[in-house]
């Protein structure tokens, strides 16, 4: 394979990753579709940093980032390796000599819960980039193109959040109707996916009242900014699997290449 896929996948509620549902049947879909790679790297929504930083830990410890929620949840394990050595092999092909590397940094369920499904047996090195605070959504998005190089380097790069995330509006069952204004913004990206016009997506607030609705904050909305910087003119976007849950969490993903 001479160019490895990039991904972009919605996590939502911790309760997927115990749940047998449409969301956890496509991603073992995918699992069937995918190659194996090398590492993983995860731009994850819930690591926000000032500056842009990459996890070197070789054993990273597994981080249980959500809280009230059934104890078997805290006792799913996935515990892969990391590597130092590439987190510095990122940092140099991706020509970035500010991004810092913290060797103390675990793998939060932003990863974890999705690799648990696509890479489940845990032997391929798992690393971790943030979302520096500091950048607006233009360099985040510059910074996704450069990205692209690693998957010339058999390198699998997740952007893990999710397109619609407004918990304030959120209904406690997974099923619950979704409000209109969720599927508006959500078929909204869709459409300006498929026409590559990312200039659009990365200017998502001119969606006007929208846009404030599906992404009151945007960390969960950037990772999918990283994921679309990756995009070539000749790549093909596959949705893998496209839901709301809980009335207001998209769990749309799609598979670039």
């Amino acid at each position: 394979m001479d160019m490895f896929p990039a991904l972009f996948v919605g996590h939502g509620s911790p309760m997927n990753i115990i749940s047998d549902n449409e969301y956890t049947k496509d991603l073992l879909k995918l699992k069937k579709d995918l190659p194996v790679p090398d590492a993983i790297l995860v731009v994850s929504a819930h690591w926000l940093t000032r500056g842009t930083y990459i996890t070197g830990s070789e054993a990273p410890e597994q981080i249980y980032d959500f809280y009230g929620f059934p104890k078997e949840l805290y006792k799913i394990k996935y515990q892969a390796p990391g590597s130092r050595e590439m987190a510095e092999f990122i940092r140099g092909t991706v020509g970035e000599e500010y991004i810092k590397i913290d060797e103390n940094r675990g793998i939060d369920h932003a990863a974890w819960a999705v690799l648990k499904f696509i890479y489940p047996d845990e032997d391929i090195p798992v690393l971790e980039m943030s979302l520096d605070l500091t950048k607006n959504t233009f360099q985040h998005y510059e910074l996704g193109k450069k990205l692209y190089s690693l998957r010339k380097q058999k390198i699998l790069v997740i952007g893990s959040g999710n397109i619609v995330h407004n918990l304030r509006a959120a209904i406690f069952k997974e099923n619950a109707k979704p409000y209109e204004w969720a599927i508006d913004f959500d078929n909204a990206v869709k459409e300006d996916i498929n026409k590559k016009n990312f200039k659009s997506l990365v200017s998502y607030k001119e969606y006007g009242d929208l846009s404030r609705k599906a992404v009151p904050t945007d960390e969960h909305y950037l990772p999918m900014i990283y994921s679309l910087g990756m995009v070539k003119e000749d790549d093909k976007i596959e949705y893998v699997h496209e839901s709301i849950q809980n009335g207001s969490v998209s769990m749309r993903c799609f598979k670039i290449g």
